[in-house]
């Protein structure tokens, strides 16, 4: 029997880089799927061009797959703590051709590019979108998941 894939998934707030690079490093994951709909952050070492930089010095992948960020509304759920307004809001997303297609890119991905890790913003993946596309793939798939908690400061 074949052995089964692994999805992790990572939130780096409350985080620094380091910690989240070293997470990544020893689970194994080879590619790193950003799923923010806005990869600029204050936060120093999570934007786009210094996370990639970064991932590819240890020998992690690095893609965003911007259809499947939480349009500004869900954000705005999320933070509010509102979870069942954000799974509303990112059901209703996910429905759009763009979020259709990059779901069928990171399956494609995940069964095929080695240990994959889908990155946000929020530390809790229960209260992130990326634990619903998690689910997706994992129900679809097969996958399992793992979800990666670096320490924090």
């Amino acid at each position: 029997m074949a052995k089964s894939k692994k999805l992790f998934t990572i939130g780096y707030e409350q985080t620094p880089p380091l910690a989240v690079y070293d997470a990544l490093e020893k689970a194994g994951v080879k590619l790193l799927v950003d799923v923010r709909a806005v990869t600029s952050s204050r936060r120093p070492g999570f934007s786009k061009n210094q996370l990639a930089a970064a991932l590819d010095e240890r020998g992690i992948s690095y893609i965003h797959l911007r259809g499947l960020g939480t349009p500004k509304e869900g954000r705005l759920a999320a933070r509010s703590g509102d979870i069942k307004t954000l799974e509303k809001i990112y059901s209703a997303h996910l429905k759009k051709p763009e979020a259709r297609e990059e779901m069928d890119e990171l399956a494609a991905l995940v069964m095929k590019a080695g240990p994959v890790c889908l990155l946000c913003y929020e530390r809790d993946h229960t209260n992130c979108h990326r634990t619903f596309i998690a689910e997706i793939i994992e129900k679809r798939d097969g996958v399992k998941i793992d979800n990666l908690i670096p320490p924090q400061h």
